[in-house]
């Protein structure tokens, strides 16, 4: 049985921690979107793509075939059936991701083969719109949220632990406005999906919340099937 988590919300809720951790119990595949997008900028860098085109950016993204595959417990990325983990985390990617990310027809080849890959396998998937948007069935939709303040104070604890001053109320700030941002914009704006499950983890250890979704998805996916069975 093939079944998709889709685990949306604002930045600083800790949706790719959270994903990671149920799919590793549920012993289905953690869909990286965002180094989906990475293996796309390297592509796009290896055509030599004018990154002021954007024109030129939407017809050479065609040819990219991007999919994610676990080997050893390793995510790798296949860039055409090349493992391009090693390329991903280059300071030029990154800048290149930033430009790429905002054209459509990136969106719409990269939301394509994240369909295909959900089509294919159990997988779970974090974002922004993927219970709106790229999974609009998947069987489980989360939306997991915390406060502004909550969501500051753990990135605040991240950067001092790397020894790096940073000061509260400004992180408490860019977040409030990352939020704004990623609600107003005009492609696939962030927002809870009507059949969601709405987790808010402001009060709750990761652990507790990696529970709450492994019993949401029993209640939705193993239970209800259960049930089908029973009726047939």
């Amino acid at each position: 049985m093939i079944y998709n988590i889709a685990i949306d919300g604002p930045a600083g809720a800790g949706k790719s921690t959270i994903a990671k951790k149920v799919a590793r119990e549920l012993s289905c595949v953690y869909v990286d979107t965002g180094a989906m997008y990475r293996a796309m900028a390297l592509y796009l860098l290896r055509r030599n793509v004018d990154r002021e085109n954007p024109e030129e950016i939407g017809e050479v993204c065609q040819g990219a075939e991007i999919s994610i595959e676990y080997k050893n417990g390793e995510q790798i990325v296949l860039l055409n059936g090349e493992n391009v983990n090693p390329f991903l985390r280059r300071e030029e990617v990154g800048n290149m991701a930033s430009v790429s990310s905002a054209n459509p027809k990136v969106r719409e080849k990269l939301l394509d083969l994240q369909r295909k890959l959900a089509a294919s396998m159990s997988v779970v998937m974090d974002g922004r719109d993927i219970g709106t948007t790229i999974l609009p069935n998947a069987e489980v939709k989360i939306y997991l949220t915390a406060s502004s303040l909550t969501r500051a104070e753990r990135r605040y604890l991240e950067l001092q632990e790397k020894g790096l001053s940073c000061d509260l109320e400004e992180i408490r700030k860019d977040i409030e406005e990352r939020d704004s941002r990623d609600m107003n914009r005009e492609i696939s704006p962030l927002r809870q999906a009507e059949d969601a499950v709405l987790v808010d983890s402001s009060e709750m250890t990761i652990e507790e919340v990696v529970k709450c979704i492994l019993q949401i998805f029993h209640e939705k996916v193993i239970l209800s099937d259960e049930v089908g069975k029973n009726e047939g």
